[in-house]
């Protein structure tokens, strides 16, 4: 129901949340939000498919080739709900939520430049072939630019926080450059497809040789933010979700154990996104925990046939809902209060996801935990 009322009926855009509100009480941390992520949008579609309505698929879709105007090189992150482009961030002369300032409008992050989205939009047209949508020539064409983009950015073109120079070691979503393989959407080869498959192949191979051999921890065996460093986030959580790498892999175990060890905090072991007083984001103050990122730990602990301590995290999980049953972004666990967005998108959709990884679970015969799965097969598979 939340995911369906940050719907925007009359152009299909999905809405990241409502608000604008702050992570940190009293803090600089304040985002604007009311907008439509490309990469939150194609996992709330995932979702969405989980729960019965893959039709919204079909309005994103339209929403997405009219506000990219069907050309990969002007694609944006995120669009106004009615395709606007133009987001300019200010602030206004208010005290936000319990004084916190600034109080943002619009936002900057319009104009960055994020190599996942590539990935996310092919694993949303995954779902719409899934939906029986037929993908125009067109729409392929805007695929295959898609696939070409990403190629051509992704061995020189990543960047980490804080620093241009060091890669981050997060996989290019799905289907895409860094995921199990280029596929054309009606499972037949044409001439664009033909043209590109063995460059878009040997650039997916590059990647993973190079994380392979660059972003894992010699020490601990783990994955870790970026080249050269020893850090970890909680994206390395989505290493096994997007096939990359198998959940019971020695460093996917490694890595989980280092996230627990480095960023888990509270009674409960909730996840931050990364330890914000060593990895430099270029803001003053701290994050809360990410209950998305905390979710995501929920799905590798089942994924890893670790089912109790996968139970015993999304239950504490649960906890942190209001009285509405309504999650924000993140969540405080010294003081037990929600931060940032709310409600979020991302939380919500994250809550379906584990719920079904949970149930493939408990049902090992409808699914091999430890197989490694492109994450949009992942998500519409419903176990019986």
């Amino acid at each position: 129901m939340v995911l369906k009322g940050l719907t925007c009926a009359p152009t299909g855009a999905i809405v990241a949340a409502p608000t604008t509100s702050p992570e940190e009480l009293g803090g600089v941390r304040n985002w604007d939000y009311r907008y439509s992520w490309v990469r939150d949008s194609t996992l709330a579609l995932a979702a969405l498919s989980l729960a019965g309505h893959p039709e919204v698929a079909r309005g994103f879709r339209d929403f997405l080739m009219r506000s990219a105007a069907g050309t990969a090189e002007d694609l944006q992150i995120m669009y106004g709900v009615y395709g606007e482009r133009h987001l300019p961030e200010y602030t206004v002369a208010l005290d936000g939520y319990r004084g916190s300032r600034p109080v943002r409008v619009g936002n900057g992050a319009a104009t960055q430049r994020q190599l996942d989205v590539y990935g996310h939009i092919l694993d949303a047209a995954h779902l719409w072939r899934r939906a029986h949508e037929e993908i125009g020539a067109e729409e392929w064409r805007f695929l295959s630019q898609l696939i070409d983009e990403a190629a051509g950015v992704a061995p020189a073109g990543l960047r980490a926080v804080g620093d241009p120079r060091r890669a981050p070691v997060r996989p290019v979503q799905g289907d895409a450059v860094g995921g199990a393989g280029p596929r054309h959407p009606h499972g037949r080869g044409d001439r664009v497809g033909r043209a590109n498959v063995a460059a878009w192949r040997a650039t997916r191979d590059e990647i993973r040789a190079a994380i392979e051999r660059d972003g894992v921890d010699p020490q601990r065996g783990c994955f870790v933010q970026c080249f050269g460093s020893r850090e970890v986030d909680a994206a390395l959580l989505l290493l096994p979700m997007v096939g990359f790498v198998a959940p019971n892999d020695p460093r996917m175990v490694a890595t989980v154990a280092a996230i627990r060890e480095d960023l888990a905090v509270g009674p409960h072991g909730f996840v931050r996104r990364y330890r914000t007083e060593s990895s430099d984001d270029g803001l003053p103050g701290h994050e809360a925990t990410f209950l998305m990122c905390s979710f995501w730990l929920v799905e590798v602990l089942a994924m890893q046939d670790r089912y109790d301590e996968a139970v015993a995290l999304f239950e504490a999980l649960l906890a942190t809902a209001n009285d509405l049953g309504l999650y924000a972004e993140e969540y405080d666990p010294a003081t037990g209060e929600l931060l940032g967005n709310f409600p979020q998108a991302f939380t919500h959709m994250a809550l379906i996801t584990a719920v079904h990884q949970l149930a493939c679970a408990a049902s090992p015969g409808d699914r091999d935990p430890a197989a490694p799965s492109d994450s949009a097969e992942r998500m519409a598979h419903t176990p019986r």
